[in-house]
C-alpha cells in the first residue's frame, strides 16, 4: 500500500547519542555532526536553559533523519 510507512529503527549508535543528549545535550550532537552549527545551537540552548538544550538535541538526532 502506498500510504503505509515503516517506522525507522533506532540503531545502537543513535541510542547512545540520544542517551548522551539527555545528560549532556551538546555532546550527543557533537558525536553525530562534529563542531557544526547544530553543536553550537545545542550548546547555546543548554546554557540558556537545560531543557531547551535537551529538546533541541533529541530533535536534531532523531527528527532530522
Amino acid at each position: 500500500m502506498q500510504g503505509d510507512r515503516i517506522p525507522k529503527r533506532m540503531g545502537s549508535a543513535t541510542f547512545l547519542e540520544v542517551l548522551l543528549a539527555v545528560f549532556i545535550p551538546p555532546l550527543g550532537v557533537f558525536l553525530r555532526y562534529g563542531i557544526g552549527i547544530e553543536f553550537w545551537i545545542a550548546l547555546l540552548l543548554t546554557f540558556l536553559g537545560y531543557l531547551p538544550g535537551i529538546v533541541y538535541a533529541v530533535y536534531v538526532l532523531v527528527g532530522m533523519r
